[in-house]
Parts: structure tokens; C-alpha cells; sequence
């Protein structure tokens, strides 16, 4: 079904929404529907996504210590806000912070993507200092940027005052807010890149990424452990199998390794790859065109994992008409998929086929 709605822009071109209605037939999958079939976790707190959407959950938004997890916002902001070819001087403050580290030493010079790796692979809370006081000066004035960061991400329940997720009591997250962290980390190549490293060496030093899933899990791309008295085992971590992606929260966890695979082998099975893009087709009228309309496509394949007899709703901005010529692979429209009114995935559309100017003959 296609309700077809108009949309004035800021522009001499007005859009078309188009709501398509796409009924999956499945089972719902949440913490309070179906659990009997989920398998049963040793986490406090637990949670599965795919895209945004809970495929899984248990008591996904209790504020808890997330320790070395935390490690997740400083890794990106300091991919999104430093050249990682970058030179950073290594100070004594650095070197004395408790806990795991990457072992440098004073007066060295590492680069942002060594300290990264040192944060990511290794868990180096050196390396977290480092970074955070090279950025903002001090790790109160880059917790404040961390905290600035998790709002823009929608991460209302989390609270940073470290860069490393040492224990402090006003430090917290939750499972469902590390999910949206580790997503949006996940789509950041740089970000992905170095979390998936089996090891590294840097200065001779041989970093041996703290993340068993990558060897033990099929489809394993990425994570992040964590682990301090307060907050016990934590665990963040991205699956990817037939092309679609799932990650895993969870925190309080004795069992985390065997949790984080036991989840993974039940939202894979339970619940269904839905491609979002396939048979989706528009004819947008040309003017002056050889051809009367041109297809507007999917620019690329998008498959997005759902829990069952749960609906997606698709809008699609479209143009009312296009001037010939017409290009293939122009962009010009854009589909974005809801599910529960969340958004879950966009991409774009682009043209079909090449429309060359009619001429009178």
C-alpha cells in the first residue's frame, strides 16, 4: 500500500513522500515477547541491535559502570578530530594512569593512529590520557566533549567523566546507548579498520587485540572489552553475517564471551534479513526528454535484520519531474526505512538509465 503525500522544500521543486507498508511475517523478538525462545545470558544487562531496532533485550536501559568500554567515544572522537598521521608527544602524567595500558614511555612520539590502537586493541588507558589531554588539554574538558558527543547521539542515559572508564560514580552508560555508541562507531572505516586488527606492532611492541569473538565468533568484526571491580565484565561487539550486521551489549557479564555468541546464534536464526531496497522502483516524468519518464533506483543494496511481525515503513522523496538530459546514476531522491517510528536506515535514489534532450526533426 502507497499513500502518496506532497512536501513543499526550500527549493523551486516540490517533493512527493511515498509510505510504503511493509508487513513482515515473523515473531516479535523483545525482552517482554518471546523470551522463552532467547537464550538466557549471565549479563546484568543485555541488548541485540541491528540498525537501531532492539532484535533483543534485558534491562537494556539500567544505568551501569561500563569500565574500558568507555574507550568506545574516545577512539572516535579522536578519529573524527585529529589527522591520524599526527605526532603526539608521550608526557610522564600520561604514563602513571592505573590499570591496562600500552606501555609508553615518556618523551616518545606516537601518532593518534598508534594511540588508537594502543586504546582499542590493548585497552591502553595511556593511551586514553594521551589522547584525551592532546585533544582537549585535560580529560575533565574532553569528558565534557564525550558527554557533548552522546547527546548529539541520542545517548540519554550516559554520563562520561573519563576518557578510560575508570571507576567514578557519576561515570555510566547503558546497554542500549553502547549499542547506538558501537553502531555508529562501526560505520566509521577508520574506526573499523583498526577494532577488527588481530594484533599490531607498534615501536616493536606487539599489541594482541583483547577481543576473543574475533577468532571464536563467526562473522566477528569488531568490539571492545572492559573490566573493573565496580562493573565487573563488560563487552560491546559487531557481527556481521549475510551481509547484514548485529551488535551486542552487555554489561555485569560473568559470561560474556559465551553470552555474546549465544545471542548472536539466536538473532541470526530468529529473526529475518529484510532487504529494504529490493523492487523498489519510481517513474518521475522528463520534460523535454527522448523518453516520457525515467526510473529512479536504490543506489546501492540494503539489507537490515528485524525482529518478526515487525513492520518498516518506507519514505521516499521524490522529485514531480526532471529536465532532460537525465543522467544515470544521478542522485535525486532518497528513501528512509522506520520501524516503531525509529529510523533505521537511509540511502539514496539515483536514475536508471541515461535521457538525452528530444530534438525536433
Amino acid at each position: 500500500m502507497v499513500h502518496i503525500i506532497r512536501m513543499e522544500k526550500n527549493t523551486a521543486r516540490a517533493m512527493i513522500a511515498a509510505v510504503l507498508m511493509l508487513a513482515l511475517m515473523c515473531a516479535l523478538c523483545r525482552s517482554d515477547a518471546d523470551a522463552a525462545s532467547a537464550p538466557s545470558v549471565s549479563a546484568k544487562s543485555a541488548i541485540v541491535t541491528s540498525n537501531g531496532c532492539a532484535l533483543y533485550e534485558k534491562s537494556a536501559n539500567i544505568r551501569l559502570p561500563m569500565a574500558s568500554t568507555t574507550k568506545l567515544m574516545t577512539a572516535i572522537l579522536a578519529i573524527e578530530n585529529c589527522p591520524l598521521d599526527e605526532q603526539i608527544e608521550i608526557k610522564s602524567e600520561y604514563c602513571n594512569v592505573e590499570g591496562s595500558s600500552m606501555y609508553l614511555r615518556p618523551g616518545e612520539r606516537r601518532t593518534v593512529r598508534e594511540l588508537v590502537m594502543g586504546l582499542l586493541l590493548v585497552s591502553g588507558n595511556d593511551a586514553a590520557q594521551a589522547l584525551a589531554c592532546h585533544i582537549s588539554g585535560d580529560c575533565a574538558r574532553f569528558a565534557a566533549l564525550m558527554n557533548a558527543k552522546a547527546q548529539k547521539l541520542g545517548m540519554t542515559n550516559t554520563h562520561f567523566t573519563n576518557p578510560h572508564g575508570l571507576s567514578d560514580n557519576a561515570h555510566y552508560s547503558t546497554a542500549r546507548d553502547l549499542a547506538c555508541l558501537m553502531e555508529y562507531c562501526m560505520a566509521n572505516q577508520t574506526f573499523a579498520e583498526i577494532d577488527r586488527m588481530p594484533s599490531a606492532t607498534v615501536e616493536g611492541k606487539l599489541l594482541v587485540n583483547h577481543n576473543r569473538l574475533l577468532h571464536s565468533c563467526p562473522g566477528c568484526i569488531g568490539g571492545k572489552t572492559g573490566f573493573t571491580e565496580a562493573a565487573g565484565r563488560c563487552l560491546v561487539s559487531c557481527c556481521e553475517r549475510d551481509g547484514v550486521r548485529a551488535v551486542c551489549v552487555t554489561l555485569a557479564a560473568p559470561n560474556d564471551w559465551d553470552d555474546h555468541m549465544a545471542l548472536y546464534n539466536w538473532a541470526f536464526s530468529h529473526c529475518v534479513r529484510r532487504s529494504i531496497t529490493s523492487e523498489i522502483s519510481f517513474a518521475v516524468p522528463v520534460v523535454s526528454g527522448e523518453r516520457r519518464w525515467v526510473r529512479l533506483v536504490p543506489e546501492t543494496d540494503v539489507s537490515v535484520l528485524l525482529p518478526p511481525e515487525k513492520e518498516i515503513t518506507l519514505t521516499a522523496e521524490l522529485p514531480w519531474f526532471e529536465f532532460a538530459p537525465v543522467a544515470a546514476g544521478q542522485r535525486d531522491g532518497k528513501v528512509t526505512a522506520f520501524v516503531d517510528g525509529m529510523r533505521i536506515a537511509e540511502y539514496y535514489l539515483v536514475y536508471g538509465e541515461d535521457v538525452a534532450v528530444h530534438t525536433q526533426k
